[in-house]
């Protein structure tokens, strides 16, 4: 068991809270991680594996990402162990909601990840009495529907498109591998193909598919919304391979956008992307960054490359209590000039300063939370 003041270093956590409910059988956790640049924001998700020490590893790239991106909130993220596919997943909602009271939404606003849906996101709102208990609901209820919009995967494609130009890699014509096909990952296959690159691998946790002529993407979801997520292992859309075998296919561009911790010392030595742009949270270890990075692959971290759900919730946030919906083509236009820039910056420092891109962006994020946790006071100011 992971022992709470371990996980305590100069930014924070700020706040730990575990809660359980004996009747429903839920337990769950909050971390709140720092709060300098405005109040904690990021996704619950709901899981039978979630730990304390991987929501306070999710709380901290929510700190980054958010001053990443240069919007006003705070590192945050919560998770609830249970099955989001039992029959009491709303009981339990409703018991974590009702645990978490104190907290939500003065000093945390709940969102979706993995596990949760627009549905739940209403279920919050309604078991705290609260519009601005949580962001994520469905557009009938005012909010902003993340996975109909596929805004982070349309950030991820906007990113790599980008870096590619950055170093000379017309997307246009690019190969591009996917790990993972769901919310993140098939937005962002959606976008890559309107940007003119190929997509020649996806995944689900039931296998691969692999095409070097280039996979049909419309087709895929297709398949996917009639067969779930076994659709990769029905014969005639393209060589059927084992999970994980889509990260060391012959690509260009690889959006591991799937689970955490994917890409560690040993994997990173088959890659053979130019580009490595994360879409999932934490996918590469700090060992597979730095042996990319000698093999001259570059890489896109999270906390930048898959911020275009934080710029939507932002704009969800200001729209909690004015009763007006968010204007999508903002949200979109936002999404792509941010991130963008976001990465090019990153990208160009990490050169300058010979070191990696993960160490690049989050000294420039830690940059912006330390000027805010010096303006307030939380550090002695020079």
């Amino acid at each position: 068991m992971t022992d709470a003041l371990s996980l305590v270093d100069e930014w924070g956590p700020e706040k730990i809270v575990v809660v359980s409910h004996r009747r429903t059988g839920m337990k769950g956790v909050l971390v709140i991680d720092n709060t300098a640049r405005g109040a904690g924001k990021g996704g619950t998700r709901m899981s039978p594996h979630v730990t304390v020490d991987e929501v306070a590893r999710l709380a901290r790239v929510m700190t980054w990402k958010w001053a990443s991106v240069d919007l006003f909130y705070g590192g945050a993220k919560a998770g609830i162990v249970a099955d989001p596919a039992s029959r009491d997943k709303e009981a339990v909602l409703r018991a974590f909601a009702r645990a978490l009271s104190n907290e939500v939404p003065r000093e945390y606003v709940m969102g979706l990840d993995m596990g949760l849906t627009e549905s739940d996101a209403a279920v919050i709102q309604d078991e705290l009495g609260d519009r601005g208990a949580a962001v994520g609901t469905p557009e009938h209820l005012g909010g902003v529907a993340y996975d109909k919009l596929g805004v982070t995967g349309y950030g991820v494609a906007e990113t790599a498109d980008a870096a590619a130009q950055r170093q000379g890699l017309p997307l246009a014509g690019a190969r591009v591998a996917i790990q993972g096909f769901g919310a993140v990952g098939s937005a962002a296959a959606r976008r890559f193909v309107e940007l003119g690159a190929t997509v020649v691998a996806v995944s689900t946790a039931h296998g691969a598919l692999h095409d070097p002529s280039g996979l049909d993407i419309d087709e895929l979801l297709a398949a996917r919304e009639a067969h779930g997520d076994h659709f990769v292992r029905r014969p005639g859309r393209g060589t059927t391979l084992a999970s994980g075998a889509e990260l060391a296919v012959d690509c260009d561009v690889l959006v591991p956008a799937a689970l955490q911790d994917v890409i560690d010392h040993t994997t990173a030595h088959e890659i053979k992307a130019e580009l490595v742009v994360e879409g999932a949270n934490l996918p590469t270890s700090p060992d597979a960054q730095g042996i990319l990075a000698q093999r001259g692959i570059t890489v896109v971290p999270d906390f930048v490359a898959n911020a275009g759900g934080v710029v939507a919730a932002a704009f969800a946030m200001d729209a909690r209590y004015s009763g007006f919906r968010p204007d999508t083509t903002a949200i979109f236009e936002t999404i792509s000039t941010k991130l963008r820039a976001n990465a090019v910056t990153v990208l160009d420092e990490a050169e300058r300063r010979d070191v990696t891109p993960h160490t690049a962006g989050r000294a420039l994020a830690e940059q912006r939370v330390l000027a805010a946790m010096r303006s307030k006071g939380r550090i002695p100011r020079d």
